[in-house]
Order: C-alpha cells, then sequence, then structure tokens
C-alpha cells in the first residue's frame, strides 16, 4: 500500500504541493494525472524520497525513506540515468546486488527477452537509445520484486511492443498484490489497466476516483471535464 498523508512542499516562496493526500491499495493500479504545472512531478519525487517535504509517506506502513521501505520500492524515473561503463546485463546486476539479492541469471535472461534486449546485453550505457535506456530502467526495478512501484511516463520513448509488455507485466504485478502507481500523460495507454485515479491541479487533489465510480466515462474525458481543460 502506498498512503501520502499531508504532503506540503514549498520552492522558496512557490507552493508546488499543497497539503495532498491519497493512497492506493494493495492490488491496484493508481494513475497521477494532471496539467503541466500541477505538482505531479513534485509528488512523484517526494515518494521516491528525493526532495524535502512536509507530511508523511507511507510505503507498506514504513516511512519511504527508511531502509526498509526502499527494500520493496521500485521506481522507474521519467529520464532514466546509465552508467556509461556497464553493459545492458551489469546494469541489472547491480541493482540486484545493491539491494542484497542473489544473483539469478534465469530472472534476468527472461527480462532481457521479454523487452528484446537480450542480443543487446553487452552494450555499454552510454551506447544505448532513450528507448533501450527505458527498457533497462524497466529491468532494474522489476528484478528487485516489488511490493510497491511506482512508474514516472514509462510508456514514452518505448516501442509498441515494449508497450504492450509493459502493460502485461503491470496486470501481473497487480495479480501478485503488488501496489503500482503510474503518472502519464499518455491516458490512453492505461485506459484498460488502471484501477484509481489521482487528479492533480495547481498543488492540489482535485479528487480521487475509482473505475467502478465513472460509468462509461473515459479517463480522457473525465480528465478535461475535472480540470476543464480544452480537448479540441
Amino acid at each position: 500500500m502506498l498512503d501520502v498523508i499531508g504532503i506540503t512542499k514549498k520552492y522558496r516562496k512557490v507552493l508546488a504541493v499543497d497539503n495532498i493526500s491519497f493512497e492506493v491499495k494493495d492490488g491496484q493500479v493508481g494513475v497521477l494525472i494532471g496539467p503541466n504545472g500541477s505538482g505531479k512531478s513534485t509528488t512523484i519525487k517526494s515518494i521516491a524520497g528525493l526532495l524535502k517535504y512536509s507530511g508523511q509517506i507511507k510505503i507498506d506502513n514504513l516511512d519511504n525513506k527508511s531502509i526498509d521501505a526502499k527494500r520493496i520500492f521500485g521506481y522507474i524515473p521519467e529520464i532514466p540515468s546509465m552508467f556509461p561503463l556497464l553493459t545492458v546485463r551489469e546494469h541489472i546486476v547491480y541493482i540486484s546486488k545493491a539491494y542484497g539479492l542473489k544473483i539469478d541469471d534465469e530472472k534476468i535472461d527472461d527480462l532481457l527477452k521479454r523487452f528484446e534486449l537480450f542480443d543487446k546485453q553487452d552494450k555499454l550505457g552510454d551506447e544505448l537509445s532513450k528507448g533501450m535506456m527505458q527498457k533497462v530502467s524497466i529491468c532494474c526495478a522489476l528484478i528487485t520484486e516489488p511490493k510497491v512501484i511506482m512508474l514516472d511516463e514509462p510508456m514514452v520513448g518505448l516501442d509498441p511492443k515494449a508497450i504492450k509488455e509493459l502493460k502485461l507485466i503491470i496486470k501481473e504485478l497487480k495479480e501478485k498484490n503488488c501496489t503500482i502507481l503510474i503518472s502519464t500523460h499518455m491516458l490512453e495507454m492505461v485506459e484498460d489497466i488502471w484501477d484509481t485515479m489521482i487528479l492533480m491541479k495547481e498543488g492540489k487533489i482535485v479528487g480521487q476516483f475509482y473505475k467502478d465510480m465513472i460509468g462509461d466515462k473515459d479517463l480522457e474525458d473525465l480528465f478535461f471535464d475535472l480540470t476543464g481543460e480544452d480537448n479540441e
């Protein structure tokens, strides 16, 4: 479970996030959406423990900055960053060792094959395209088998096959009772996998909605209705 409780974040005099609260339960896919400047990126970085803030963030009832919470938390950032002199495979091995996990070559092979990286596993980090770096970042997050995982614009730069594979993996994680939070502008990409939607605007939570609350209305229409944005 991911629980955000009364989070406020200021950048000097600018109030980026204003006392927001929401939760995503075990086995749910939460989607964090909002217009540019709504506070999504600040919220994501706060959950990941990259910013100082006031309030509380709990990962499976653990403080998000604690070592125990980090052991069960996976994060796929919007902009992947690779070690230039590590190979694709070595990135995944490195993360496994950082988490104190036994190196499982079979599991690594499976991830590499699912994202069409097996024949590219010896490429160095500085030889990778943006899409390939995104795939490696996803594999690194998945190798730890997190109980809570957060994905920031995970489908940007991915080819259609990789998007299909990622959506399938998200559904598999959901079946394993994993808590999943996705921040995205690509609403059509999450239309068939989301359970709860958290809508932000101007640093506040406009509302949290569940799929069974909105009837036949799709996610994009709900977004435009609630934000007043022009969908033309």
